[in-house]
């Protein structure tokens, strides 16, 4: 994983919420609850990040209220609506061996059994069973190739350092 100094994106502040300086919450983090174990956050206001700390969060049905420290009506609470929460890289909890951030796996180039480049991810699709990488051959008219995240069967080595993932997958031509 390379280090860099690049606020990660984690949410977004919505809208207010109730004559308390409340404010509605969508987080882009996995499991959707994991946006509050982190601390401080970043926001962007005005093309300048601003580090905030929460008071109180709660859930209410599917969305998420948050209550910044020292923030107790609509209108001090109002500068923060649209703004995006971040996190520094320093806060991500370590991985154990073979688990990686899906950010580390963008644009890494997909070589297969017969050493054919099959292009670069270019995202990664969340199903219900396993995700699924989306990769983009640039030399073949954008061809897009879809490969089931399963280490040993169709992904058998990733390797940050190099750049490059090895697939057990056959390509038409």
């Amino acid at each position: 994983m390379q280090q860099n100094n690049t606020p990660l994106i984690i949410g977004q502040v919505g809208g207010l919420y109730g004559i308390k300086g409340w404010l509605k919450i969508s987080s882009f983090t996995r499991p959707c609850e994991n946006i509050f174990s982190y601390s401080p956050w970043l926001l962007l206001m005005n093309d300048t990040w601003h580090e905030i700390s929460f008071d109180e969060f709660q859930k209410r049905g599917e969305r998420f209220l948050v209550k910044f420290l020292g923030i107790d009506n609509p209108d001090d609470a109002n500068q923060y609506v649209n703004s995006n929460i971040a996190i520094t890289e320093k806060q991500l909890p370590r991985l154990k061996e073979g688990e990686y951030y899906w950010r580390d796996l963008i644009a890494l180039n997909v070589i297969n059994q017969d050493g054919i480049l099959l292009g670069r991810i270019s995202e990664i699709i969340e199903t219900g069973a396993n995700d699924v990488f989306v990769i983009i051959n640039e030399d073949k008219e954008r061809q897009k190739i879809l490969i089931p995240s399963v280490m040993g069967v169709y992904i058998r080595k990733i390797d940050l350092t190099t750049q490059t993932m090895n697939v057990d997958w056959v390509v038409d031509d």
